[in-house]
């Protein structure tokens, strides 16, 4: 996902910035100097929270030890119009978890790169596949969130007729789809759901018994695997460099909470940098 991903952001592209959040994107003056200014959801575990719980609060601390600027955040919920309403409006100064190639904000160097996984039940029949084309598949039933790019895969392949589908645009302080999922993964009601990684990876580790989360390859757009980055207003170079300079002196220790939050982790130089479908159930989520 990738937020729920993250796809995705995670970050993380279901509208486009009205014409004057555009035009204060061109403003190269706006970023803070006494305090670093983070957009986050109030309530998107795993990735933030308010008693900032999440792996991209654990970064954002990171960022801001990095940059020796006191963290202030800027909370808002993921979904239409959260782009327009804290960077477009100059109420923040970064993104975390924005996938690269999305054209609804500039991005720094990617931090991580992850894929869409397929949880399962340990040592289940499931267990291990790796991609949608497995034989393996045919005639089970399979979860998914709508409009993600596993969905469309799920139908070129026909194996839509048992899915269950999850919604799409969901506030989080009231619903979890992802977490909805599992739980009927867990209850026998579908053998395996499709989820963003960070997403998968985090709550498969949460069930009990844990659950596992393999990492889907896909050669065929769309692509399952996205890289992500910081997210940042256009035309200020300066932060920009800034940012991309706290990226490379802290990569380990983004590394290592990535790892903690079993977050499925690809070589980044590998990964497609490729735009965001519109979804928040990925790395889409800022849009």
């Amino acid at each position: 996902m990738p937020k729920t991903p993250a796809w995705v952001l995670i970050k993380f592209f279901c509208v486009a910035l009205a014409s004057s959040a555009a035009a204060a994107q061109t403003v190269p003056d706006l970023v803070a100097t006494d305090r670093l200014r983070v957009c986050a959801d109030p309530a998107d575990l795993p990735f933030s929270n308010k008693a900032r719980e999440g792996f991209e609060n654990k970064i954002a601390d990171i960022l801001a030890d990095e940059l020796k600027l006191p963290l202030h955040y800027m909370w808002s919920p993921q979904g239409p119009g959260f782009v327009r309403n804290t960077l477009g409006t100059d109420l923040c100064d970064v993104i975390l978890g924005a996938a690269v190639g999305s054209d609804i904000v500039d991005h720094t160097n990617a931090y991580y790169a992850s894929t869409y996984v397929l949880v399962t039940k340990k040592g289940g029949p499931l267990d291990g596949v790796e991609r949608l084309e497995d034989p393996r598949l045919k005639g089970r039933r399979l979860g998914v969130i709508a409009a993600t790019p596993p969905a469309d895969h799920l139908l070129s392949l026909g194996l839509t007729e048992n899915a269950k589908t999850y919604p799409l645009l969901v506030d989080r302080r009231y619903a979890s789809p992802a977490e909805d999922a599992l739980k009927d993964v867990e209850a026998g009601v579908i053998d395996a759901a499709i989820l963003w990684g960070p997403i998968g990876g985090y709550f498969a580790g949460k069930a009990s018994p844990p659950l596992s989360a393999t990492p889907l390859k896909e050669d065929t757009r769309p692509l399952f695997s996205f890289r992500i980055a910081f997210g940042l207003r256009r035309h200020e170079s300066d932060w920009k460099h800034r940012l991309n300079a706290a990226i490379a002196n802290r990569q380990k220790d983004i590394d290592a909470v990535l790892a903690s939050y079993g977050v499925p982790l690809l070589p980044i130089a590998s990964t497609p940098a490729e735009r965001s479908p519109p979804t928040v159930a990925g790395p889409e989520d800022a849009n």
